[in-house]
């Protein structure tokens, strides 16, 4: 498969609900990161798909574009729309991931977002004032691998 095809696949099986299909595009020593989840290493960074895609409960509408590829690396944008959080608080997060390749399959993958603009949506007023800061993203990055770490306790794979 080419790497476009790879990140085509990649974003389908995500439009559509489907953390394995997602997963089997990574190689198993894959390496993820983003603001709210920080580094997350091979099992932790599958696990974390199919966290994400349980969690929202068929509510959570993504989409893709610009999709670019070379020999070695990759790109693509990426939009969700999901309520969040108990309140159900509308979010739409627009995300430029990027991509390195290794044996046919992604070894890495970096989502990068806007973390204020994220914070103002999920969390409301705590969000607006405090989501610039350093504790806020630590917080944040705290409470999510703690719910990962759950997870992954209850989903042994």
């Amino acid at each position: 498969m080419n790497h476009n095809t790879l990140i085509e696949t990649f974003y389908k099986a995500f439009t559509n609900g489907d953390a394995a299909g997602m997963t089997d595009c990574y190689h198993d020593d894959i390496i993820f990161s983003d603001s709210a989840f920080g580094t997350l290493h091979g099992k932790e960074a599958k696990a974390m798909w199919h966290m994400l895609i349980e969690r929202g409960k068929g509510a959570n509408k993504v989409s893709y574009s610009n999709i670019e590829t070379t020999a070695s690396t990759g790109s693509a944008q990426w939009t969700a729309r999901y309520p969040y959080g108990p309140k159900k608080r509308p979010v739409v997060n627009h995300v430029t991931a990027n991509f390195t390749f290794k044996d046919g399959k992604i070894i890495e993958h970096h989502d990068t977002f806007d973390m204020y603009s994220w914070t103002k949506q999920a969390l409301g007023l705590p969000g607006a004032l405090l989501g610039w800061s350093g504790f806020m993203r630590n917080s944040i990055q705290k409470k999510t691998n703690g719910m990962l770490k759950n997870y992954m306790e209850k989903n042994p794979q």
